[in-house]
């Protein structure tokens, strides 16, 4: 092993996820360490790889160089290095801390320190991986939790074959982004894939078996309903990765707290994606990971750059069997895209359009004379325009039909 410390790079960064790939594309002479054996990968494409549509070096984002395999147990600040757990010791002159989020595990009975047999989490390529290896054509398998990550998980478990239930504690699905309207639509068409989905539920525990090395049997309700699994899947959130940040006496709240120079409490210390903390929001979204590292590229560069935050637009496509009542989009799938807030305040104006045939549905919120957000499915001929109005937060035109909004055809 090796105790000696390597020659000092003028940045470092802790993390080989897309933050992470993106600095070391774009910043000259960075060293990244990376714990996952892969190479650098677009997380977002995962439940392509879980359907069996797209193979891993499908997903592989252009060619990096990452230290992979090799995890930062300590980071020294007064002498300015990371002790790895190879033995390494590497100095920096900035380091850029990109590690991530991990899958928050439900305090659930039956579920410890280590996963029982079939309980798997979603969140990295291994973990796509083991549940592909794990899935055939019959098999019972719960998805527990219905935002974007459980929707994803149950469409792709669905369409490899197996018997899928989805228990989402919330109202409806996808909360965060979705009206009520809009996840009846997406559960009507999760239906349409086999998908049992149960919302208002609360999961009380897990049934294993005894011995050694438990496995997962059934999923138990509040209610005490069981649910009889081979596989169970946690979709239930992340939470960022923070530890070694705040080991360092780095400040941390939800994650790592950065100002708009994504600059840590240390002033040579830099933190982006997934961990970061900006302005109060942790946003956890692939979108705000990129724009983050390109503002820290400039900064990193000399170049005066300050990150505003992120309005990101969230979109997820779901394929359909040939002939169902919410069939749209070009290949007999289901589009949907949403952005900003679609839950109106009082004075807002609201604006939708449904098709009930074409099982297209728009709606929009306009707070004053901007764009407050919205959510489309079906027909996304109009997001385009849409997104970027929202994104740039322009003023709509005085003298414009609000109408307009959701019949102008502005593509994507």
């Amino acid at each position: 092993m090796r105790t000696q410390t390597e020659n000092t790079a003028r940045v470092v960064v802790i993390g080989a996820g897309m933050a992470g790939a993106r600095l070391a594309a774009r910043v000259p002479g960075v060293t990244v360490i990376g714990e996952e054996a892969h190479a650098p990968y677009n997380r977002v494409l995962l439940a392509e790889v879980l359907a069996g549509r797209y193979e891993p070096d499908v997903i592989a984002l252009p060619p990096a160089e990452v230290r992979r395999g090799v995890r930062v147990v300590r980071i020294d600040r007064a002498d300015r290095l990371v002790h790895c757990d190879d033995g390494g010791v590497i100095g920096y002159e900035r380091l850029v801390l990109a590690t991530g989020s991990n899958p928050v595990l439900p305090p659930l009975r039956g579920l410890g320190h280590t996963l029982p047999d079939g309980v798997h989490p979603f969140r990295t390529l291994d973990d796509c991986l083991a549940l592909r290896a794990a899935v055939r054509p019959g098999v019972r398998a719960v998805v527990i939790g219905g935002g974007l990550l459980g929707v994803s998980a149950a469409r792709a478990l669905a369409e490899c074959g197996a018997q899928v239930v989805l228990a989402q504690q919330g109202e409806h699905l996808m909360e965060r982004q979705l009206d009520a309207e809009a996840a009846g639509m997406l559960r009507r068409h999760l239906e349409a894939l086999g998908v049992e989905v149960h919302t208002e539920c609360r999961v009380r525990g897990l049934r294993c078996t005894d011995g050694e090395t438990p496995a997962v049997r059934a999923v138990e309700m509040a209610d005490g309903y069981e649910l009889e699994a081979d596989i169970t899947v946690l979709a239930c959130g992340v939470r960022p990765r923070a530890g070694l940040a705040q080991a360092a006496g780095l400040e941390v709240r939800k994650g790592i707290v950065v100002d708009d120079e994504l600059r840590t409490s240390d002033p040579y210390i830099h933190a982006v994606g997934d961990c970061a903390e900006h302005a109060g929001t942790v946003y956890g979204l692939a979108g705000a990971a990129l724009e983050q590292a390109d503002v820290l590229t400039e900064v990193l560069a000399g170049r005066p750059a300050r990150y505003g935050g992120t309005r990101a637009l969230t979109r997820l496509t779901l394929r359909s069997p040939a002939a169902t009542p919410v069939t749209a989009g070009p290949a007999g799938g289901l589009d949907l895209a949403a952005f900003g807030d679609s839950r109106p305040m009082p004075g807002d104006d609201v604006i939708r359009l449904a098709d009930a045939t074409r099982g297209a549905y728009r709606t929009v919120v306009v707070r004053g004379d901007r764009l407050a957000g919205g959510v489309l499915f079906g027909d996304l001929a109009a997001v385009g325009t849409l997104a970027r109005t929202w994104q740039d937060d322009d003023a709509l035109p005085a003298d414009m039909s609000l109408l307009h909004l959701l019949t102008n055809d502005g593509g994507f």
